[in-house]
């Protein structure tokens, strides 16, 4: 594991693109108004950027440096963003166009998951034209219990687990209400962990663990009694296989900057890959900064190194 070594950097004027118009607007802001306040006190002259109020297109980026992306869900991780950057010749943080886009269609990151040998729980495509007994007949192929998803978006929105055929439709409709294309994706009991990557650096591993039948929304950003644990009683060698199957899913991906890899433990100590985060919160819940901060790098550390990195990141065509 490379180590973290701080270094100073020259004051930026930093562009944080923030809110936006997806169904992660309000926990977009959270992070923009964390990374305004980590930056601005690092003596960064920082400026908020909402996409829902300016054309990104038409921006005028004169006299910005680089911009920091904390644009959550539709626009900010799919690609977008980064695809209108680089047309700017705007350096920004995280992943380019291509990872992006790849990692925020679940459908699509598994299938590179498949081809690149990263363990990942199987799945079946579903679309909300779809007859209610095909999907029944699909979701019979996987067994119960499945999980319920839609294709993309973020924060386990519209994400339901359905132990049996009775909680299907209710699901789907969840599921179908925020867009046309879902998962069904087989469900794996087990321990819920998730692993932060900048580059070569192997954030500490956090295990998760919900006081609700699943990490969902309200898990992540509500309910305080959700515990993050840095300590677990599993063998050396269980940790090294969930950091390993995170590292395989970045590189399989081709992430760049910080991401974070979501899996799942199952009752035989092997790791699934469940998601890849291309484009991780910055809230005070988020667990990028909680990882982070356990190994004693600050949010205006981490996000420095993100503004590094991203003023020396090759463009990419």
């Amino acid at each position: 594991m490379t180590t973290f070594e701080a270094q100073d950097l020259d004051p930026l004027t930093v562009a944080v693109l923030e809110g936006g118009e997806s169904s992660e607007r309000s926990i977009s802001l959270e992070s923009g108004a964390a990374v305004r306040a980590a930056l601005a006190e690092r003596g960064h002259k920082v400026i908020a950027v909402d996409p829902s109020e300016v054309d990104l297109s038409s921006f005028d980026w004169s006299g910005i440096d680089t911009a920091f992306i904390a644009l959550h869900g539709f626009f900010g991780e799919d690609g977008q963003v980064q695809q209108i950057l680089e047309d700017a010749g705007m350096p920004y943080t995280g992943s380019d166009p291509a990872a992006a886009r790849l990692s925020f269609q679940k459908s699509a990151a598994k299938e590179r998951f498949f081809q690149n040998y990263v363990p990942t729980p199987p799945y079946v495509l579903i679309h909300e034209g779809d007859t209610a007994n095909g999907i029944m007949k699909k979701a019979r192929s996987l067994g119960y219990p499945l999980a319920v998803k839609p294709d993309s978006q973020g924060s386990s929105l519209g994400v339901s687990v359905v132990q049996s055929p009775d909680e299907l439709p209710e699901a789907l409709t969840r599921c179908f209400h925020l867009e046309a294309f879902g998962l069904l994706e087989a469900g794996v009991l087990g321990s819920e962990w998730t692993v932060g990557i900048m580059d070569e650096l192997m954030l500490p591993l956090i295990q998760v663990v919900p006081n609700r039948p699943f990490f969902d929304y309200q898990a992540k950003y509500a309910d305080d009694t959700t515990h993050y644990q840095f300590e677990f009683d599993i063998p050396s060698d269980v940790v090294n296989s969930i950091n390993q199957a995170a590292r395989n899913a970045y590189d399989a991906l081709k992430l760049q900057g910080v991401a974070r890899i979501d899996l799942v433990l199952d009752r035989f100590n092997r790791p699934w890959v469940l998601e890849a985060n291309s484009v991780p919160g910055m809230t005070s819940h988020s667990l990028v900064p909680k990882a982070a901060a356990r190994i004693g790098i600050s949010l205006g550390e981490l996000c420095e190194q993100m503004l590094k990195r991203s003023l020396s990141a090759t463009p990419q065509s």
